[in-house]
């Protein structure tokens, strides 16, 4: 199975939090996970992924190399959201997503109709 690791940007604690509980009560399982911390570090959100993969069934290794990649990758991609997280204060959290390849090209497609 191959997995995929990204930063979508930055939310308000709580906001992250009732979105998490109205993906619980839709009780569809699907092979992405939402994540969120404080801090943006590469070692917060292996963490992260390690809580999550075994939860989910998933290769915890190749999980947490997907991660460390992006991050080796995307050097400017993760200072921008570094500073932004710090722009919008503590109250604030860096959201990722993680999931395998296929449940989210499912989840796409879901979206367009298809």
């Amino acid at each position: 199975m191959n997995y995929t690791f990204e930063i979508l940007g930055v939310s308000p604690t709580l906001t992250f939090f009732n979105q998490q509980q109205e993906l619980l009560q839709q009780q569809q399982p699907s092979g992405v996970e939402y994540l969120a911390n404080r801090k943006c570090t590469l070692d917060a959100f292996v963490a992260s992924v390690e809580t999550v993969s075994g939860d989910r069934g998933w290769d915890v290794d190749r999980v947490v190399d997907t991660v460390i990649s992006f991050w080796v990758n995307n050097s400017d991609s993760i200072q921008y959201w570094k500073h932004r997280l710090q722009d919008a204060g503590s109250e604030n959290l860096l959201v990722a997503r993680v999931g395998d390849i296929k449940s989210l090209q499912a989840a796409f497609e879901s979206l367009l109709g298809e």
